[in-house]
């Protein structure tokens, strides 16, 4: 049949995704950094994509097409729903991943006098860091130091990546804000991978003391002997002990 549907410039897409999350059918994807009409019978023609393309690469046709299939999308939906579920949180961006670095990759300059510029490099390892997000098993734990540490050491003590996260897989929380105990997420982990050593990171302020406590349960409770340290920061951004 002949009907109305969209039409997408792949020399105008530029790739950031937008049609994509704006199409309720599901009917686009993107492929190889390219925005992809995927079915025919998954496009409505009722144009949701069309205003949120910030290059105006999608325009309607007129065109031989199969018929807008009602019960493929609503499957098709089914689909995309599980497969979000599978996620920590529904979100792509919780996706673990090992993160490689070049000897000299992401530099940033800091200061504002060029005598004074100096190199900052990240030393993060992995991807997510949050212990409520973090796999219980990723090849990056195999063998791995373990960094446990409250989110807010990092924002206290300076030098946190060069003399913490360096050589570390980091997972990090707030005991007091987060909901439930970290015991159980970490005592999988612990027991499932090979880990080396664990290293604790909490501030002085007295609810930190949640983050050891579920640290050293875990251990515990995972049935292996792991040599473990607790360093404590001060809230003026110092090693107490």
């Amino acid at each position: 049949m002949i009907r109305r549907i969209i039409n997408i410039n792949e020399e105008k897409c530029n790739g950031c995704g937008l049609c994509a999350d704006a199409c309720h059918e599901g009917a686009i994807g993107m492929i190889d950094g390219k925005a992809k009409l995927l079915r025919d019978d998954y496009c409505d023609g009722l144009g949701d994509c069309l205003p949120v393309c910030p290059t105006g690469a999608i325009s309607f046709e007129e065109r031989e097409a199969a018929a807008y299939d009602e019960v493929a999308v609503k499957k098709r939906m089914e689909e995309m729903k599980k497969q979000k579920e599978k996620l920590p949180c529904g979100c792509p961006g919780s996706q673990s991943r090992e993160i490689k670095r070049e000897n000299n990759a992401h530099k940033i300059e800091l200061g504002v006098k060029k005598e004074m510029l100096r190199e900052a490099v990240s030393c993060l390892s992995q991807w997510p860091v949050q212990i409520k997000l973090a796999p219980i098993n990723a090849p990056y734990f195999n063998g791995a130091k373990l960094l446990i540490a409250a989110d807010c050491t990092a924002y206290a003590y300076a030098k946190f990546h060069e003399d913490f996260i360096k050589g570390h897989v980091t997972l990090i929380g707030c005991p007091k804000l987060d909901e439930g105990d970290y015991s159980e997420k970490l005592t999988e982990i612990i027991k499932n991978n090979d880990i080396k050593s664990v290293k604790i990171v909490k501030m002085e302020v007295p609810c930190c003391k949640g983050i050891e406590r579920a640290a050293v349960t875990a251990m515990k409770n995972s049935g292996k002997f792991i040599p473990w340290q607790v360093v404590t920061i001060s809230t003026d951004g110092f090693i107490v002990e």
